[in-house]
C-alpha cells in the first residue's frame, strides 16, 4: 500500500511540474512584450501586464515557498504593491511596481526554487494544503487564470496585434435540434472528489431541478444579430430595469468590439478588424445583454444548476461526471480551451465533447452567463483563505460556467465556477438560453 501511495505522489508531483511549465510558457509568450507594452495600462478595468506578471510570482512565493516550504520572505517589501484586494485596478499603474527585467527575474527565482520545493513536500501526507498537491494546483490554476486576464489585456490594446493562432478546426456535423429537453429531478452538484477544486465548488450537495429545455448550442453572433435588426437595444420591454438604465448610461448598441460598416457588421479581434461571423458564439456580451435576448426570444438563462445538470449529469446512472464528455482530462477534439485558438469555434462543433442530454460546447469555446447570483453551497466552508470566494458571494456578481477558448484545461470542469459583474462585456463570455420544461 505504501508503494502504491507513492506511486501515486509521484504521478502528482509529475503532472504538477508539467502544469507549472504550461503555465508559464503561456505567461511567457503573453508578455513578450516591449516595456512600453508591459507597463501601460491598455484600459481602467485592466491592471498593467507587468503587474499581473509580479503578481503572479508574488502569489507563488507567499503560497508555495512561504506557506508550504516556510521560507523567509524573498522581497517583502512588495507584499502590498501585489495584493489585488489592496489597490484597484485602475490605481495600479501609479503605484513603483518592478520594471518588467526586474518582474520576469523574480518570477524566474520564484518558479526554479517552488521547483526545488516540488521535489521534497510529501504529497501524500495528512496536511490539507499539500494532499494531493493542492497548493502546487491552486498556484498553477492562479497563473492560468491572469493568463486568461492578460489575454483580455491583449484584446483590449489598441493597435496590432501580438498574438497569433490558427482558427478552431471546422467540425463537419448533420443538423441539430434547437433545443433539448433535460428531464427534471435531482442531481449531484459541486465536488467532494476533485483534488484541485476550489471552495465555492464545494461541498457535493443534491439539487432538485425541474425539467426544463436547453439550446443545443451556445447563441450564434448570426441569431444576435437578428436581436439588433429587430430594436432589441432600443426597447426598453426586453431589459430589466437596471439592465436599461446601464444600457442608456453606457450607449450599448451591440456587442463590446462590433461596428457597423455600411450593411456588414465587423469586429476587433487581437489587433484584427473583420467581418462578424454568424456562426460563432457571440461573445463580449454583458449579462444585462444576454438577458435582454433571451427575453427578447421568450426564453431565459438557465440557472446555474440547470447548467450544470445538463454538462454534468449522466442520466443512464444519474451519476454526475467530471465533464460533459465523461471524466478524462480536456482534449483537442473535446473542447476549445486554453488559448490554442483565439477564437470560438463555430456553433455545434466538438460533437466528441457533447453531454449525455445532447448539448455542445458546455465547455471552453465562451464562458456562458447564467441567471444565478453568486452565492455559497449549503455548507460551505472558505479555504484556505476568505478572499478567493467569501467576499464576493452576493446579488452582485452573476455567475459563469463551462470555461472559454483563453480558459485553460487545468482551471475548467464541469464544477468551476467563475463570476462577474452583470456590466462586464470584456470577458470572453456567451450565453445560451434555456425555458421552462412544458410539453411542445
Amino acid at each position: 500500500m505504501l508503494n502504491t501511495d507513492h506511486r501515486e505522489a509521484d504521478a502528482v508531483r509529475e503532472r504538477i511540474a508539467t502544469e507549472l511549465i504550461a503555465a508559464r510558457e503561456r505567461t511567457a509568450g503573453l508578455t513578450a512584450l516591449d516595456d512600453h507594452d508591459l507597463t501601460a495600462q491598455h484600459s481602467p478595468l485592466m491592471s498593467p501586464l507587468v503587474w499581473d506578471l509580479a503578481h503572479i510570482g508574488n502569489q507563488e512565493e507567499l503560497w508555495l515557498l512561504r506557506n508550504v516550504g516556510g521560507r523567509e520572505p524573498m522581497r517583502p517589501e512588495i507584499d502590498p504593491l501585489y495584493d489585488a484586494f489592496e489597490h484597484p485596478r485602475a490605481e495600479r499603474p501609479k503605484l513603483p511596481l518592478l520594471p518588467p527585467k526586474e518582474a520576469h527575474a523574480y518570477a524566474h527565482e520564484v518558479r526554479g526554487r517552488v521547483l526545488d520545493l516540488l521535489a521534497t513536500t510529501p504529497l501524500d501526507g495528512e496536511l490539507p494544503l499539500v494532499r494531493d498537491g493542492f497548493a502546487f494546483g491552486m498556484i498553477i490554476q492562479h497563473e492560468q487564470q491572469h493568463d486568461e486576464t492578460m489575454l483580455i489585456t491583449h484584446q483590449l490594446r489598441k493597435g496590432q496585434g501580438a498574438l497569433t493562432a490558427p482558427p478552431p478546426p471546422v467540425t463537419a456535423t448533420g443538423p441539430l435540434p434547437t433545443e433539448v429537453l433535460v428531464p427534471g429531478g435531482p442531481f449531484t452538484m459541486g465536488t467532494d472528489t476533485e483534488p484541485w477544486s476550489l471552495d465555492n465548488e464545494r461541498p457535493a450537495h443534491q439539487v432538485e431541478v425541474s425539467a426544463f429545455h436547453l439550446d443545443t448550442t451556445p447563441v450564434s453572433n448570426g441569431a444576435y444579430q437578428q436581436f439588433i435588426a429587430d430594436g432589441g437595444y432600443d426597447d426598453p420591454r426586453w431589459w430589466t430595469a437596471e439592465g436599461w438604465a446601464h444600457r442608456q448610461q453606457a450607449g450599448l448598441f451591440a456587442p463590446l468590439f462590433w461596428s457597423r460598416d455600411g450593411g456588414q457588421w465587423l469586429r476587433r479581434r487581437f489587433g484584427t478588424v473583420e467581418p462578424v461571423p454568424a456562426d460563432e458564439p457571440v461573445l463580449h456580451v454583458s449579462w444585462y445583454e444576454a438577458d435582454a435576448y433571451a427575453r427578447w426570444a421568450g426564453r431565459r438563462l438557465p440557472t446555474e444548476a440547470e447548467w450544470e445538470k445538463a454538462a454534468r449529469q449522466d442520466p443512464a446512472t444519474g451519476r454526475s461526471r467530471r465533464y460533459p464528455w465523461g471524466d478524462q482530462e480536456p482534449t483537442a477534439e473535446l473542447a476549445n480551451l486554453g488559448q490554442r485558438h483565439l477564437q470560438p469555434a463555430p456553433v455545434g462543433s466538438y460533437p466528441e465533447g457533447e453531454s449525455p442530454h445532447g448539448v455542445r460546447q458546455l465547455m471552453g469555446d465562451v464562458w456562458e452567463w447564467t441567471a444565478s447570483d453568486f452565492t455559497p453551497y449549503p455548507g460551505f466552508r472558505a479555504w484556505p483563505y476568505q478572499e478567493y470566494s467569501e467576499v464576493f458571494f452576493g446579488p452582485e456578481y452573476k455567475v459563469l460556467r463551462g470555461g472559454c477558448f483563453a480558459a485553460a484545461p487545468v482551471a475548467s470542469r464541469g464544477t468551476f465556477r467563475n463570476w462577474d459583474y452583470p456590466i462586464r462585456r470584456q470577458i470572453f463570455a456567451g450565453f445560451r438560453t434555456a425555458r421552462d420544461g412544458e410539453a411542445g
